[in-house]
C-alpha cells in the first residue's frame, strides 16, 4: 500500500503577545516596556508598531526590544497600525491571544499573570482589565474617581449581563481567532468602541471583565486637553451609534449603550431643567435643593467607596468641584450629539492620534512607587 508523505506537525501557539502601537511617545514608552516585563510579560512576546513618529520613539523601541519585534510604518493611526503589525509579526497563527495595550500603560504587578490564569473559557472572545489614572492634578483624581466607581460597579454589571460596550485602549486583550472578523479600517475616532460593537453585532463572543488586572494610565493635565480627549470619546461614540443603528435592532448590547446614553440625558435634564423648573413652578428652592442634597449625598457615598477601593484619599477632593466637571462632560456629550447625529459631521475622520502633546514623562522607579 503506497503511504502518504508525512504530515507536518503544527506549531503549537503561544498563549498570549503583547502589542504596543505608538506614535510619538519617547516620554513613556520604555517605562511602559519595562513595567509589562515585571508584570509577567516575556520580552520575546512584546512587540511595538511606530506609526511614523516624529521623536525618538522607534530607537528607543529598538533598544528596548529585539528589532524583529519593531515595525515603523507609514501615518496610519491607531487602528490601521495594529492591523499591519498583526500581519507582519504573524500574530495569528503564532498566539491564541493577544494584548493590545496604550504606549502610556503601567502595569500592576503580576498583570499577565492575572490574565493567563482567567483566559481559559472557549465562549470569551475578548478580555479588558481595569484602567485607572496614575493620579497627579485635579483632574487626574476626578478621572480616578470616575474610573473606579464606574468599574467596580457598572462594568461589573456589564460584564454578567454581557453588555460590555467599549474595549478600553489600555487594557485590552482579543482572542485572534476572532481577528479575522473585525474591520480595523473603522473610520472612526474611537476605534475601540467600533471594534467592540462588532464583536456584539457579529457574535464572536462574550467579553470577560478583569478586574484584578489593573492598568495606570496618563490622564490630560491641562482643562483644554480634558475637553480635547473627552470630545474625542464622545464624538466617536455617537459615530458608532450612527454607524450602527444602536437602539434600533433587538440585540442587548443595544440595551447596554442605551442605558449609557439615558444616564447621561437624565443627569443633564436633572441639572438643568428639572431643578430650575420646580424653583419657578413652587417659587421656592426647598424642593430642589432637597434633590441636589440627595443627588450629592449619593456622589459623597460613591466617593468614599472610589476613595477606599482605590485607596486614594485625595478622591475625597474632588467633591468640591465634581459638579463643575461632570456639568463641563456634560455639555461635551451634547456638542458631540449636535455634530455627529444632528449635523452629520465627521463622517470621515483624518489620520492621527489623540495622544499629541499629552505625554509626560516617568521613570521606571516611580511607576513603581505610584502603583502602589
Amino acid at each position: 500500500m503506497k503511504r502518504g508523505s508525512p504530515t507536518k506537525k503544527p506549531t503549537r501557539r503561544k498563549r498570549i503577545a503583547l502589542l504596543l502601537p505608538a506614535h510619538n511617545e519617547q516620554l513613556i514608552l520604555a517605562t511602559t516596556i519595562h513595567s509589562a516585563i515585571v508584570a509577567g510579560m516575556n520580552k520575546r512576546d512584546i512587540y511595538v508598531v511606530d506609526d511614523n513618529s516624529s521623536d525618538d520613539t522607534l530607537a528607543i523601541a529598538q533598544r528596548e526590544l529585539s528589532p524583529e519585534n519593531v515595525l515603523s510604518v507609514a501615518r496610519s493611526g491607531k487602528a490601521r497600525a495594529v492591523k499591519q503589525a498583526l500581519v507582519y509579526f504573524d500574530i495569528e497563527k503564532r498566539y491564541c491571544w493577544l494584548h493590545v495595550a496604550d504606549a502610556d500603560s503601567i502595569f500592576c504587578p503580576d498583570y499577565f499573570k492575572i490574565y493567563r490564569k482567567h483566559l481559559n473559557s472557549k465562549d470569551w472572545s475578548a478580555a479588558v482589565g481595569f484602567v485607572q489614572s496614575l493620579g497627579g492634578n485635579w483632574i487626574a483624581n476626578y478621572r480616578s474617581f470616575s474610573y473606579t466607581y464606574g468599574q467596580h460597579i457598572f462594568k461589573r454589571i456589564q460584564s454578567w449581563f454581557g453588555i460590555i460596550a467599549v474595549l478600553p485602549g489600555p487594557v485590552t486583550c482579543f482572542k485572534t481567532d476572532i481577528i479575522k472578523s473585525l474591520d480595523f479600517e473603522t473610520e472612526s475616532l474611537t476605534e475601540d468602541f467600533d471594534l467592540t460593537i462588532q464583536i456584539h453585532r457579529k457574535h464572536l463572543g462574550r467579553i470577560r471583565f478583569i478586574p484584578e488586572a489593573v492598568n495606570f494610565t496618563q490622564d490630560p493635565r491641562t482643562l483644554k486637553d480634558f475637553y480635547d480627549q473627552t470630545i474625542r470619546w464622545q464624538r466617536g461614540f455617537f459615530q458608532g451609534v450612527r454607524k450602527y443603528h444602536i437602539g434600533l435592532r433587538p440585540h442587548i448590547i443595544d440595551l447596554g449603550v442605551g442605558y449609557q446614553m439615558s444616564e447621561s440625558v437624565y443627569y443633564l435634564c436633572q441639572l438643568v431643567i428639572i431643578m430650575p423648573l420646580l424653583v419657578m413652578v413652587n417659587r421656592n428652592w426647598s424642593l430642589s435643593l432637597g434633590l441636589f442634597l440627595a443627588d450629592y449625598l449619593a456622589i459623597v457615598t460613591l466617593a468614599v467607596f472610589s476613595a477606599i477601593a482605590a485607596k486614594r484619599p485625595i478622591i475625597l477632593a474632588t467633591l468640591t468641584y465634581f459638579y463643575v466637571l461632570r456639568l463641563f462632560e456634560l455639555m461635551i456629550f451634547i456638542q458631540a450629539f449636535i455634530e455627529v447625529m444632528l449635523l452629520r459631521r465627521f463622517k470621515t475622520v483624518p489620520v492621527g492620534w489623540g495622544t499629541e502633546g499629552r505625554r509626560y514623562e516617568i521613570a521606571t522607579d516611580d511607576a513603581k512607587v505610584t502603583i502602589q
